[in-house]
């Protein structure tokens, strides 16, 4: 995680959809570059803690969202309001228009910290789930959340993929059938 000053100031240009430049935020703390990256590590980095933490944040939300709901409903419900929500965050599509390559190369590596976290929360979500007896998978659960995320993934982010528009209705369907059979 990169200091917080340098997080602070990161998180704040990518809200205020300005690129996330190393030279700007190292002249904007007052240290030099070669500083700035012996500190929080490279701009990838950076963007990672960035984007996981907004992440996080909308996967709380969508936990809270889905109170009540159980077994494969309940995970549906959680993964359809996250990706709604994530469809419609300005920042991150932003991001994903203006820097595509980087965008996916962040969000969607497994080198990265976003989607390998991402399939963590979803994994101890079904879990939860499962403990309660209300889930019964085919396959594992880390190997079905890591599907599920990709699915997502794929129709979240169609725009910088493959020129398409970003589904979640469909991503849901897709998802929701592989959670009810």
């Amino acid at each position: 995680m990169p200091p917080d000053e340098v997080f602070d100031a990161a998180l704040r240009k990518f809200l205020a959809r300005q690129r996330v430049d190393m030279r700007a935020l190292a002249a904007e703390l007052g240290i030099g570059r070669a500083t700035l990256y012996r500190r929080a590590g490279g701009r990838d980095q950076v963007l990672g803690h960035v984007l996981w933490y907004l992440t996080d944040r909308n996967l709380d939300r969508a936990v809270r969202a889905a109170e009540g709901r159980r077994g494969a409903d309940r995970i549906t419900a959680v993964i359809g309001h996250f990706l709604n929500t994530v469809k419609d965050q300005p920042s991150l599509r932003h991001f994903l228009a203006t820097e595509p390559e980087a965008a996916l190369r962040i969000l969607t590596s497994k080198r990265g910290v976003v989607q390998a976290r991402v399939v963590e929360h979803l994994e101890n979500l079904m879990q939860e789930e499962i403990a309660a007896g209300n889930f019964h998978p085919r396959p594992d659960a880390r190997t079905l959340a890591f599907v599920l995320v990709r699915i997502g993934e794929s129709f979240l982010y169609a725009d910088a993929i493959a020129d398409g528009e970003p589904d979640v209705e469909a991503a849901l369907d897709v998802i929701g059938r592989l959670l009810s059979g």
